[in-house]
């Protein structure tokens, strides 16, 4: 019962008891006074004598003292019922909150799950400290350090979500114990009423109260014991991790700082630490897999993301290949068509090549996967492509980069692998010398890979001589960012050849056609990618090198701290981070609506050749619509943009509205209803004003009608919904009636001409049955008996052919059966002037 509801019920009690009261108070002082008017008109009984004024004080105090006694009694009863009101609303909420508490606690958390999982993380935490709090040797090594962090840091972000919810739900069970000690030390609970009978039907009524709550507050104390011992535990991970973590960061700078000095012996001397290669690799493994499945995990969402796109680039490749394939541009030399050898390989390579950097941070095993999937890709690709020469050097580089990548793997330092790394780093140097001194450059269709190469030989000399003298971070990190740097700039610009062949090509086949598709311009977007878009990839290549030092972390701090610092103008705070990704949701919106209707659009060719199924074009528009839309409020929610800003910029779009974009509101309105109502879709051939053509395509503002002269007409859409719009391809049936207009001469058998013209329909399979030509004569012309043949066009668009045809047929017809077709002729009769009156006879006179 909710206090309105307990208010308004004592209010009526209050004023029932208050009229009842009333009532005998009135009633005592009427009587009152009666017996004090029969009292004073008699005489005493005792004494015999007529009462005077002297006994009316005495009888007037007797009536204030009942009346008194009757109000007291009132005022007593009144507040019982206030009383025992009170204790009933009491004895209410207390059964409604224990009743709560107890689904409460049977509905809590998951204890032993947390517990199960809490012991997961030590488990987890004990594999990290192996190697840095453990087994440690006689230096940390970088690799370690950062994969441990990156496990830590997911570790402490799990205990943080656990102790938070053990939090919540102690707080929660504190709540409810104390509401109910709060009611029950009421002390309302405690008034007695003064009635026998009431006070033990009360009584009665609180010890069964008692032995209610008593059970609940057991479970309520149980469970508050329980989670409290959980909840120290979980303090105790978390403090745990939290000391872990600044730990390890404070030996990553101190990795750092002391990156050009000694660490270990040089590597022929004797080792003073010891650990079998065997157990670093599978504390090793192990730190991969967790790390690993971490990422992944958080991220999933962009994983699926690039697979979406893979799968859209790779269906526009597919369907590049197929019209390559029919239109003969095979022979027409484009390098080879690499990218389109194998579609598939291409997208992913593609694919993962640009989008990689949508991951932040990722775990170098995570990289290390892309870089591998990548660069099977391109081998398979440029199989039998590339000159043996350099196939057979990028084949050895591959596997010294794979090699380098597991060696990458290994978190901590031994001998063993020392000498590993040593053998990798004199590979590097004696290949790259090689391939710049006898290779083939010639045949190299990439030149600048030639600079890498020499890039790889530094890199390699410099890891060779720090690994023997005891630079074992510095040496690691130089030998694989070597490796890695020439595999990466191979992949970038093998990836960038590949996007330059796919719009060379692009533009070559859709210039076959339209010279543009839908909302594709190929002639604008070139035959190369933008200049920016190179600036970008090596800003990525040194972005993907750099990760494998610890001081690119003080580079991109300051850049972080402009990206994500709070700003502010007025009372609205933001930072550019928000900015960017506002644009960033928009243009990927937008650009996934145009590869919709792109890709959509695929099969739609000139006029004639293809039509689209019907209605699709207005569920394009749709679709662009919702695919905006959705990235519109994607966008606004990711900068946490405040509802009462967008009300304010939606007010000032009222206004323009209002004062000047009448006619653009009323286009995009109109391409909503078309939408909807469908009147015209795109490749429906139409009528508009004169006009003849089919839709191309249906956008947010304007239609673009494509004529058969070869001119696409663009027309708004409130001007298309106006006008007396045909459309030839809405219903069901594609019939047209068409008409022919033949002239015979005077004399000719009729009934025989129109018998050929029946036979010549008859046998044209283009012509309907049914409803069957018709042959009327139509009138005597000037030179001619006009007919008129109507019939009907299977196809709309075959009513010209077959008008052109049939008047081929009938002229042959009409020739072989003597049939005259004439042509218009005016006879002229001359007749000789008279002399005498100058005119003509029969005529009017002519004047000279």
């Amino acid at each position: 019962m909710n206090a309105t509801k307990l208010f308004s019920l004592q209010a009526g009690k209050n004023e029932k008891i208050h009229r009842a009261f009333m009532a005998r108070f009135l009633l005592v002082f009427c009587m009152g006074l009666i017996s004090l008017y029969g009292v004073a008109q008699e005489k005493d009984s005792l004494l015999g004598i007529q009462l005077n004024d002297t006994t009316q004080p005495d009888l007037i105090s007797r009536l204030r003292k009942i009346g008194e006694q009757a109000a007291q009694k009132n005022q007593t009863k009144f507040k019982e019922e206030q009383v025992a009101a009170r204790q009933d609303n009491l004895f209410e909420n207390i059964k409604k909150i224990t009743g709560e508490a107890e689904s409460y606690v049977e509905t809590g958390i998951d204890s032993t799950g947390i517990k199960e999982e809490l012991e997961e993380i030590e488990i987890w935490y004990t594999i990290v400290s192996d190697g840095i709090f453990t087994n440690a040797g006689t230096s940390q090594t970088h690799r370690n350090l950062s994969t441990s962090t990156s496990i830590v840091l997911e570790l402490l972000n799990r205990a943080t979500i656990r102790k938070n919810q053990v939090d919540g739900y102690r707080r929660d069970l504190i709540g409810f114990r104390n509401v109910i000690d709060s009611l029950a030390s009421d002390s309302s609970l405690y008034n007695f009423s003064l009635d026998s009978a009431v006070l033990v039907s009360y009584i009665d009524r609180l010890l069964t109260l008692a032995s209610d709550v008593k059970p609940t507050d057991s479970i309520l104390k149980r469970a508050i014991v329980n989670i409290e011992s959980l909840q120290k535990h979980v303090n105790q991970l978390e403090n745990k991790l939290h000391s872990g973590l600044d730990e390890i960061e404070h030996y990553r700078q101190q990795v750092s700082e002391k990156t050009f000095y000694r660490e270990f012996a040089n590597i022929w001397a004797p080792r003073s630490f010891f650990r079998p290669i065997g157990v670093i690799l599978n504390y090793s493994v192990a730190k991969a897999k967790l790390v690993l499945s971490f990422y992944s995990k958080n991220h999933r969402g962009k994983i699926f993301f690039v697979i979406l796109l893979i799968i859209a680039f790779f269906l526009f490749l597919k369907s590049l290949k197929e019209k390559v394939k029919k239109e003969s541009l095979s022979r027409q030399g484009f390098d080879g068509q690499v990218i389109l050898r194998y579609p598939l390989l291409s997208s992913i390579m593609i694919m993962l090549n640009l989008f990689q950097f949508i991951f932040p941070a990722p775990p170098f095993i995570f990289s290390c996967l892309i870089w591998v999937i990548v660069s099977i890709c391109f081998t398979v690709i440029g199989w039998n492509y590339i000159a043996k020469y350099w196939m057979k050097s990028w084949l050895i580089l591959s596997l010294l980069f794979l090699m380098a990548c597991a060696d990458n793997l290994i978190l901590q330092a031994s001998r063993t692998e020392r000498w590993i790394m040593l053998i990798l780093s004199l590979a590097g140097i004696v290949y790259g010398t090689m391939a710049l001194v006898k290779g083939k450059k010639t045949e190299l269709r990439e030149k600048n890979v030639v600079y890498f190469i020499g890039f790889v030989i530094l890199l390699e000399l410099i890891s060779f001589f720090a690994n023997m003298f005891g630079r074992y971070n510095l040496s690691k990190t130089l030998l694989t960012s070597g490796f890695f740097s020439v595999v990466i700039a191979v992949l970038f610009l093998w990836t960038v050849r590949l996007i330059n062949e796919g719009l060379a090509i692009a533009k070559a086949v859709y210039q076959r056609k339209e010279g543009k598709t839908l909302y594709i311009d190929f002639d604008r977007v070139g035959e190369k990618a933008h200049p920016l878009f190179y600036a970008l990839l090596v800003i990525g290549w040194f972005i993907l090198v750099g990760r494998n030092f610890y001081l690119f972390r003080f580079i991109t701090e300051p850049f972080k701290s402009f990206l994500f610092e709070d700003r502010s103008i007025g009372r609205y705070a933001f930072n550019i981070s928000s900015v960017l990704i506002f644009f960033l949701i928009m243009g990927l919106s937008v650009l996934i609506s145009k590869v919709v209707s792109f890709f959509a659009s695929d099969t739609h060719q000139a006029a004639g050749v293809k039509e689209k199924r019907a209605g699709l074009g207005s569920w394009l528009l749709l679709i662009r619509i919702t695919i905006i839309s959705m990235g519109l409020l994607l966008a606004i929610a990711a900068t946490g943009v405040p509802l009462d800003r967008i009300t304010i910029i939606l007010g000032a779009l009222s206004v323009g509205v209002g004062l000047g974009l009448q006619a653009l509101v009323n286009n995009l309105v109109s391409g909503l209803i078309i939408a909807f109502e469908k009147p015209v879709n795109v490749g429906d051939s139409v009528d508009v004003e004169g006009q003849s053509g089919i839709i191309k395509s249906i956008g947010f503002r304007s239609s673009i009608l494509s004529t058969p002269d070869g001119a696409d007409v663009i027309i708004p859409n409130g001007d298309l919904l106006k006008a007396h719009l045909v459309n030839w391809t809405m219903g069901k049936s594609r019939r047209r009636r068409a008409e022919l207009l033949i002239g015979v001469a005077y004399g000719t058998d009729l009934q025989k001409a129109k018998k050929i013209l029946e036979e010549l329909t008859a046998d044209d399979k283009r012509i309907l049955p049914y409803p069957p030509p018709i042959v009327l004569f139509q009138q005597f012309g000037s030179s001619s008996i006009d007919i008129r043949l109507f019939f009907w066009a299977s196809l709309f668009n075959e009513a010209a052919n077959i008008k052109s045809d049939l008047i081929t047929a009938i002229d042959r017809a009409f020739k072989e059966n003597g049939i005259e077709i004439p042509f218009p002729q005016q006879d002229l009769h001359i007749r000789t002037v008279s002399e005498k009156n100058n005119s003509i006879s029969g005529t009017p006179d002519l004047k000279k």
